[in-house]
């Protein structure tokens, strides 16, 4: 029974599904927006609303934090000087998520995710 498990596993080992998500959200904040299959766009938009609610208190802890998700230090530091203070009023709902086609490929549902 999965009572009270976070997450999907997306079909994946732990490291590599870490890897994965860490990637997309690194890319979300890079280019603030993605398209990927519904499973992974779902995961990649909770992980980065929290990234988003961490960057809006800017100190040395959350920074530090956040550099283990995001490794590249030029995205990190968009996170925390550009992104962040645009959603200092709000309280959350920082991503969208658009459903857009079926892949021809595997027929997954293919979604865009991009920052509000």
């Amino acid at each position: 029974m999965r009572h009270r498990k976070k997450g999907r596993k997306l079909g994946l080992d732990k490291a590599h599904r870490k890897s994965l998500l860490n990637s997309l959200i690194e890319s979300l904040i890079f280019h603030e927006e993605i398209v990927t299959t519904q499973a992974k766009a779902k995961e990649a938009a909770r992980l980065a609303e929290r990234l988003i609610t961490l960057a809006k208190n800017d100190s040395v802890h959350h920074r530090r934090f956040a550099l283990k998700v995001i490794r590249d230090r030029k995205t990190a530091s968009k996170l925390f000087e550009v992104i962040a203070p645009r959603y200092r009023e709000h309280k959350g709902g920082y991503t969208q998520i658009t459903r857009l086609r079926k892949r021809e490929g595997d027929n997954a549902l293919m979604c865009k995710v991009k920052l509000v």
